[in-house]
């Protein structure tokens, strides 16, 4: 197996393993991300996992970055919604975004993770 596919396993077990407390942000939701670094035009597949809780009500993940806001949002079924989630941003052009993963409830953020995101010109790798 792949370093990578390790990684994302350990974190799984370890998200079926803990009992998470709703508002800790790290153990509500958080972004796994195959890479840092893409060159233009990026396709990034980001993959979110979130602790499921009766409160969720959405999921929104957006790549804010100098020249472009891309934003997705999914429906989440609380309690009885699946842990992982992928989302794919296409043609992402050149500069730094910040991609950050929220979880929603009825009347609250529950939860935030981010992490930083380089998207090189041509060549500039």
């Amino acid at each position: 197996m792949t370093r990578r596919l390790i990684t994302l396993a350990v974190f799984i077990a370890a998200l079926m393993t803990t009992g998470a407390r709703p508002g800790h942000a790290k153990e509500v939701v958080e972004i796994l991300l195959r890479g840092h670094y893409f060159v233009e035009p990026a396709t990034v597949q980001i993959t979110v996992a979130v602790e499921p809780d009766a409160k969720n009500r959405s999921l929104r993940i957006e790549a804010d970055g100098e020249r472009l806001f891309r934003a997705s949002q999914l429906s989440l079924d609380g309690a009885t919604e699946k842990r992982i989630h992928a989302v794919e941003f296409k043609n992402l052009p050149a500069g730094n975004y910040i991609l950050r993963a929220e979880v929603l409830g009825a009347e609250d953020v529950r939860g935030m993770a981010e992490q930083e995101l380089v998207v090189s010109g041509s060549g500039q790798r």
